[in-house]
Order: C-alpha cells, then sequence, then structure tokens
C-alpha cells in the first residue's frame, strides 16, 4: 500500500474514531438512572475533570503533538480556577455540593461557556447537548431545594444563589448578655485599652473603617477587619479560615500580640474574676467558670445575634416588588451577568468558599507597581495554613451585606470607595471592563444590601 493512502486511512480512522467518540459522550444520561448519576455522568463525560482536578486522567490524546501544549495550558488555568473534586465526592456520597460550586456550574452550564471553543478543539465531544443542559440545571435546581431550601423567598426566586437573612438563629439569652459584656470589655486585652469592639464596633456596621486596625500600644494590623455583623453564617472565620467557629475565632485576638497582647486566658479570667459582681453573673450560666472555653462561648453566642436582616433586597426576594429601584434591580442583574453570583452565594452573599484574588489579572502584581506595596505574609491567604501552592492568594470570600457601610475593601483595605472595588472585581476576578454606567448600577444595588439590625436599618457613625 503507498505511503499517501495509508495516510488517508489512518486519518479515517481516527475520524471515525472520533465520531463514534462524540458520539458516545454526547448521548443523554439514562432517565432511569438517579440525578446524581445522571449529573455525574455529564460531567465525566464533559471532560471536565481533565483540567479542574490536581492529577487529571487525561485523554489518549493529550500526547499528541499541538494538542499536548494547549491541553496542558488547559489544565493549569481550569484546575486554577475551579477544583471539581469535592463536587464530585459529594454527588458520589450523596451529601450538599459547596454553594459556590454549585453555583459556578450552573452559570457555566446556563451561558454555554463551558468548554471553551478552544477548549472543545482539544477535548473532543464535551460540549453540552441542550438536553445534558436541561438536566444538569435542573439538578441544580433539585439539589438547592434538597439542602438550601430558599424558605423565605418567593417562588419565583426560590432558585436564585442567594437568599434572604433570618430574623434570628437560636441562642441561650444568658450566654448572649454576658458575651456582650465581654464583647465590650477592654480587660480582654493586655493593657485594659482594646475590646472586641474596638475593632469590629456595632455603631460602625462591625468594623473600624480603617485600612488596618489599631492594637495595643498603637500597633497596626496586617489585614482589614472584617465585619462581624452575619459572622454566624461564615463557613469559617478570618480571611485565611484558620478558626472553624465563632468562638475560634474570639480566641484568636486576645493572645494576639499585635492585636490585644494578651499573655493567656488565664490570666484574662483572673481579670475578670476580681469583678464580683460580673463573676457571680458569669458562674450563675458557666458553673464551670472563667475560663477560655466559657469566655469565647459567651462572645460567639452574642455575635450570633449580629443579624441584619430586612434589606430591601432580601424583601424584594420575599415577594415586595417595589422594595428595590429599576436601577437597583438592573444592578442585580448585572451583578448576575458578570460573575459576581458565583462566589457571592447563599445567605450573607459570600464567606462560603476560599477564592483566588486575581483570577484573571495578576492583583498583587500590579499592586506593587502601581502603589510600590510590597507583599506581606497577610497576602498568602489560604496558604498560609495549608502550605499548598493552589491556596496561595486565596482568601475567604467576603459577606456582600452591608458593604455600603464597610470600606475600605479587600483583604489589605486598600481600596477607599466602593466603585472603584466594583471597577476592579471585573478586571481582576471576570476579565471584563465595567462600564462606568454598570458600576454604578452594581453600586445601587450593593446599597440595596443594608439591612436592619434589631429593627433599625444599620447605619455607620463614620462618615466617609
Amino acid at each position: 500500500m503507498k505511503t499517501t493512502s495509508k495516510i488517508i486511512l489512518a486519518g479515517a480512522v481516527v475520524v471515525v474514531g472520533l465520531a463514534i467518540t462524540y458520539r458516545a459522550v454526547n448521548t443523554a444520561p439514562d432517565e432511569t438512572l438517579p440525578a446524581n448519576e445522571q449529573m455525574a455522568q455529564i460531567l465525566n463525560d464533559g471532560g471536565c475533570a481533565f483540567c479542574h482536578t490536581a492529577n487529571p486522567d487525561l485523554p489518549f490524546y493529550a500526547t499528541w503533538p499541538v494538542a499536548s501544549s494547549m491541553i496542558k495550558a488547559h489544565v493549569d488555568e481550569g484546575y486554577k480556577m475551579f477544583d471539581i473534586e469535592p463536587m464530585m465526592k459529594a454527588i458520589a456520597d450523596g451529601t450538599a455540593v459547596n454553594e459556590v460550586d454549585l453555583a459556578k456550574v450552573e452559570k457555566c452550564v446556563a451561558d454555554g461557556t463551558m468548554p471553551l471553543a478552544s477548549y472543545y478543539l482539544a477535548h473532543w465531544g464535551s460540549s453540552l447537548t441542550q438536553s445534558k443542559t436541561d438536566i444538569a440545571l435542573d439538578w441544580v435546581k433539585q439539589h438547592r431545594e434538597q439542602f438550601y431550601p430558599n424558605e423565605l423567598a418567593a417562588a419565583e426566586f426560590k432558585n436564585e444563589p442567594v437568599r434572604p437573612i433570618p430574623d434570628s438563629v437560636a441562642v441561650d439569652p444568658a450566654k448572649v448578655q454576658l458575651g456582650k459584656e465581654l464583647y465590650h470589655d477592654t480587660r480582654l486585652s493586655g493593657d485594659n485599652t482594646v475590646s472586641c469592639a474596638s475593632c469590629h464596633a456595632i455603631e460602625t456596621a462591625g468594623v473600624d473603617n480603617e485600612q488596618f486596625s489599631d492594637g495595643i500600644g498603637g500597633q497596626l494590623g496586617g489585614i482589614n477587619a472584617p465585619t462581624s455583623y452575619n459572622s454566624v453564617f461564615n463557613f469559617v472565620q478570618f480571611w485565611d479560615g484558620r478558626a472553624a467557629t465563632l468562638a475560634e475565632q474570639a480566641a484568636g485576638p486576645p493572645l494576639n500580640p499585635v492585636e490585644m497582647g494578651s499573655k493567656s486566658f488565664d490570666e484574662i479570667a483572673a481579670k475578670l474574676a476580681e469583678d464580683a459582681d460580673f463573676s457571680k453573673r458569669f458562674l450563675a450560666v458557666y458553673p464551670e467558670g472563667l475560663n477560655e472555653k466559657t469566655i469565647t462561648d459567651a462572645i460567639a453566642e452574642y455575635e450570633k445575634t449580629l443579624l441584619t436582616p430586612d434589606c430591601p433586597f432580601d424583601l424584594y426576594l420575599k415577594g415586595d416588588k417595589n422594595a428595590m429601584t429599576a436601577d437597583q434591580i438592573e444592578g442585580y442583574a448585572l451583578f448576575k451577568d458578570y460573575k459576581c453570583a458565583t462566589c457571592h452565594v447563599g445567605v450573607i452573599m459570600g464567606g462560603q468558599s476560599y477564592e483566588l484574588m486575581g483570577q484573571r489579572a495578576n492583583y498583587f502584581q500590579n499592586r506593587e507597581e502601581n502603589e510600590k506595596s510590597g507583599l506581606t505574609d497577610s497576602d498568602n491567604g489560604r496558604w498560609a495554613q495549608t502550605k499548598v501552592e493552589r491556596d496561595r492568594y486565596r482568601f475567604k470570600t467576603p459577606t456582600l451585606r452591608n458593604v455600603a457601610l464597610t470600606w475600605p475593601y479587600y483583604h489589605d483595605g486598600s481600596v477607599p470607595t466602593l466603585e472603584k472595588a466594583i471597577e476592579m472585581m471585573a478586571e481582576y476576578q471576570v476579565g471584563r471592563k465595567m462600564p462606568e454606567s454598570e458600576v454604578a448600577k452594581v453600586k445601587t444595588f450593593l446599597d440595596a444590601l443594608t439591612g436592619k439590625y434589631q429593627g433599625e436599618t444599620l447605619t455607620n457613625q463614620n462618615k466617609q
């Protein structure tokens, strides 16, 4: 057989093989399968795990010329953006998929943005058919109904990626009262000058509106103080997630030499015990006495009451169509169009995942060049706890509740205005230039996230 004929025959075999592969993986899952198995098949057929896992099981053509370099680039970029393994495990186990993962998959399926055209060239058969798209979106809806029921929302908004804040969560009133006193008590600090409220004041939206907070002896912290309002709904506490609960978070600052500077909780407990009235009331609620566990438990119980429900947006989701203006409603649509609602999800529109700061542009490099601001330990984000390289520059997504009152913005407190923060988020996280008119509408929408504390609209006594 001539060489030319052999090449033609080989090419024909490849084409037929690819056609068979394409047809196989583009067949909709058997409708008799459980919903989770159907979704898993769609994700597997689409080759999602080829790019969105740490150690992908690549297809046979991954070593072919041209395809190899393209696939490597896709794997590097895909895994940086999204790790699908936790989602696949949750589906297999029948447990809840993280709300952020759910929203990300829903968005790209609904928009048809995955795979990209360049991905499709290298991953034959990975496109989604309409039937698969319908199955996937219906699965997301069912999953939300099962694990994240939007019970406060009107029927038309029950499948939104965000939910209204409830009026309250279960607490022990006696512990709350003690926790409130401790939250404002400067005796938690080494020199009796700094309290929790010094950096997270109730009167200033749970923040101090400073880039970095003043600690004991006038020392400055290295990261922007997040709001204490609605913090009970965070999946972890601190920007780097080093505390799993509110009580664990409350144990950190008192012993931090820069923040509150106490030597130990034994020292704190001894000072508090000198207060006969407080000690008596404390022992009535906590018979085990004053110690780290009881002190932080009381503070955490108080912080559970720092909720701000019934902002205009929540009222809108509950069915009041007049609660938001036309511009605010359009701003919410833009908020979703720019993929903001894939990370800022759930009850507090954030606080449910760690995200890379600078997904589409190098935030830290640009900050160094533009502001001559070098990197600090606080810029490492989640990496500081895990030492996993992928976690470098990843931070817990902040809540957007009351965001109009909690300037300055970002973990480094480097952005003074909400408008600038919005503009930069579009650039660094989405890779899009947001027109000024759209920035204004998104800002107007974010203004509608200012809720009510104890029945009164939250305010900030500081002036921006």
